[in-house]
């Protein structure tokens, strides 16, 4: 399993756009320059009323598919 660290930050309202259908998707940059495209689904946990914000690591397996996103 491979993991990337990336920070975010997206304000509630922007993040709203998930639940009316507008975006299924955020693409975040990690650390090292790569950029990674994951469901927002996936970030609703993340979610209070400031946004979602800080630092997060991603881990995928060996077929690059999404095992887990935490706060760092």
């Amino acid at each position: 399993m491979r993991s990337f660290t990336f920070t975010i930050n997206i304000s509630y309202t922007l993040f709203l756009q998930h639940y009316s259908g507008a975006t299924s998707s955020v693409v975040v940059l990690t650390d090292t320059g790569l950029k990674l495209q994951l469901p927002a689904v996936r970030l609703r946990g993340f979610l209070t009323h400031a946004g979602i914000t800080g630092k997060f690591r991603v881990v995928v397996n060996s077929d690059n598919k999404l095992e887990a996103i935490e706060r760092l």
